[in-house]
């Protein structure tokens, strides 16, 4: 008997010590790497900014008025509006200026770039005589060449309206009618947007628009008034499609002079109704297999994010979802298109090296609050669609990049000229005080069927209520191991503000690259590249002529190298246009010109890449379509430095200045 009792006994306590061990190499597995303290201060020398206010100090704001059906969760509704953009919109060919949507005042305010020598007076742009009014608030600028005419216009994107483009006409800036308010869509709708991207969907040569609306269209959210059947929430944590629609808007016609105007059209959706009506924060659009089409990134807010391959035709757009695949060891909701985390944010890059874009989404990854992931979506195969699928898997567990709070808008690019990829993040929800992630975790179990009403969700206070008010934005950079390590802290970039949009430029085109923030309620600011390492690069701004299509001429010029003929006329941004390195020791780097992606940060149309010391010409392939929708493709030898080039309608390659 006492043998019988000794060996269960044993087998207790075995069960009790491998339970132990289980917790322990569970726990294990799940805590990110330590880095030493010498490896991150070595990475961070690499690494130097100097912070700039991008705006005024304002008049203090935390909640902006709302429907009566949100009026308890007034604090969650107003969680964003602050936006930031970096273009050329004086002309002075360099990025530096700004667009700064600031919801303290609801302001949206054009202007210099803090230090960086431009001339651009302040510029506020007001709808007038347009419909406006207080239940209308903007949420995003997106600078862009919308008449096709060598001026830079803005788009301005907001809730309770839809957008309007702010037409540049030949008035001096700083004058009355340098800037004509039109509307986008005729008549207006009543739509709540929060993100745009600028891509030739259709391959006709010509800017189109994706417009993608967050609540419901025709939802007025910011109306003290209002009581519609529109005004919901999300019908479901993980697969809500109750959300605004995807509007995809081609490009039709443009007139510049006095009277500018830029026309476009909305054909029937080529996105199913249950991917249209996704919740989404962030767009991102790429060519990923090199078809000369842009593929389009949805992040979709309570449900699973979607990638949609291009197949369209000029007038006729036409996407096909396309699925990530599953592995043995994958969880569903780390499958691309299969997750239930929270799309906030999209950037593209090549991270693994093979010239392929490898895309990175922000998520919720609060410890102690709603622990999803980020996600770093790696390339796998050289064909990369095969039928139905895509072959990206995520690694952004083992690169580093899995955790970093509540984040919103990210980008890409190489801030230390070597050659390697560093991110930044936006991060943070709310500010406050008393930490409400409790209640917003017993809101997470609640029943999808009372998840659609607004009653049914717990009281945030403004002052009050704090949730992921506190995290701070972090900067990646890349041990030469490969994995990923936050040096934000010790470059003086944590900014513990409750931030959203992130735009990068090259602003004083000397090399290295810079990079804004806006931030929600506060001031936002201007992170100024001022390491000393001043590596050789190459900047590339892109251009092919502006206006309509033009017949080729019947001579080609030489594509070994770049023509020194200056350009003809206004030149535009050559968006969708690609660059491939083909020298150098640092393995395959490519850039594609789509500057409009993720959630309220637009960057400069231009591309940065850091170059091996001794460099005296580069090989550059350059694919582009011109204004007719034929593609071309060619090469030219470039210095070290910047370089505007013109992509012609023949497929010559000219430098048109630097």
């Amino acid at each position: 008997m006492s043998g019988i009792l000794t060996t269960r006994f044993l087998r207790s306590r075995l069960v009790q010590v491998c339970s132990v061990l289980l917790l322990v190499g569970g726990w294990f597995v799940a805590s990110l790497p330590g880095t030493s303290d010498a490896d991150a201060v070595r990475l961070a020398r690499s690494f130097a900014f100097q912070r700039v206010p991008l705006n005024g100090a304002g008049t203090p704001r935390q909640v902006r008025q709302v429907a009566p059906a949100y009026r308890h969760i007034d604090q969650w509704i107003s969680s964003v509006g602050a936006a930031v953009a970096l273009a050329d919109i004086e002309g002075a060919g360099r990025p530096a200026d700004a667009c700064v949507v600031d919801p303290r005042d609801d302001s949206v305010t054009l202007g210099p770039v803090p230090g960086s020598g431009g001339r651009m007076p302040t510029i506020r742009l007001k709808p007038d005589p347009l419909p406006y009014d207080a239940t209308m608030a903007p949420m995003g600028c997106t600078p862009g060449d919308y008449n096709e005419d060598g001026l830079t216009d803005v788009l301005v994107y907001y809730w309770g309206r839809s957008p309007i483009l702010f037409m540049r006409t030949p008035v001096p800036l700083g004058k009355p009618g340098a800037f004509v308010p039109q509307e986008l869509v005729t008549p207006r709708q009543t739509w709540n947007t929060n993100a745009v991207s600028v891509a030739d969907v259709d391959g006709d040569g010509h800017p189109d628009l994706i417009i993608a609306n967050y609540f419901p269209d025709g939802a007025r959210v910011l109306d003290p008034h209002a009581r519609q059947s529109q005004l919901v929430m999300q019908r479901s944590m993980s697969a809500a499609y109750n959300g605004g629609r995807k509007h995809i808007l081609l490009w039709k016609a443009g007139q510049g002079g006095a009277r500018p105007s830029a026309t476009f059209t909305e054909p029937p959706s080529p996105l199913p109704d249950r991917t249209s009506k996704g919740w989404t924060l962030a767009t991102g659009v790429q060519d990923i297999d090199g078809d000369g089409l842009p593929d389009l990134y949805l992040a979709n807010d309570f449900g699973p994010d979607h990638l949609l391959r291009n197949e369209s035709t000029p007038g006729h757009p036409r996407f096909r979802e396309v699925k990530g695949v599953r592995h043995f060891t994958t969880p569903k909701s780390k499958v691309l298109g299969q997750d239930s985390f929270k799309g906030m944010g999209v950037a593209f890059g090549d991270l693994n090296g093979d010239g392929i874009p490898d895309i990175f989404v922000s998520n919720i990854t609060e410890e102690y609050g709603l622990l999803e992931s980020n996600f770093a979506w790696l390339s796998q195969n050289r064909k990369m669609f095969q039928g139905g699928t895509v072959r990206y898997d995520d690694h952004s567990e083992s690169l580093g990049l899995s955790r970093s709070g509540w984040a919103w808008d990210v980008k890409m690019g190489d801030f230390a000229g070597d050659g390697r990829t560093e991110i930044v993040q936006a991060t943070g929800f709310v500010k406050g005080r008393v930490n409400r992630w409790p209640q917003l975790q017993e809101l997470a179990m609640t029943n999808d069927d009372l998840l659609n009403r607004p009653g049914a969700w717990p009281d945030f206070k403004p002052g009050r209520d704090d949730v992921s008010g506190h995290d701070h934005d972090p900067f990646y950079a890349r041990l030469p191991g490969g994995r990923y390590v936050d040096v934000s802290g010790r470059l003086g970039v944590d900014d513990s503000s409750v931030s959203r949009g992130i735009a990068l430029a090259d602003v004083q085109h000397d090399g290295r690259l810079d990079y804004a923030v806006a931030n929600q309620w506060r001031q936002s600011f201007y992170y100024r590249n001022v390491r000393a390492n001043r590596s050789p690069y190459l900047g590339l701004r892109l251009v092919r002529p502006a206006g309509g299509c033009a017949a080729p001429a019947n001579a080609r010029a030489s594509n070994n190298r770049a023509s020194k003929a200056p350009a003809k006329g206004p030149v535009t941004p050559a968006i969708g246009a690609s660059a491939r390195l083909l020298g150098g020791t640092r393995g395959v780097r490519t850039g594609q010109v789509y500057p409009a992606n993720g959630h309220a940060g637009v960057s400069a149309p231009e591309l940065l890449f850091g170059l091996d010391a001794g460099t005296a010409n580069v090989p550059v392939r350059l694919s582009w379509r011109d204004a007719c929708g034929r593609l071309h493709d060619g090469e030219a030898r470039l210095a070290p430095g910047w370089h505007t080039v013109l992509l012609t309608s023949d497929g010559s390659i000219r430098e048109a200045g630097s």
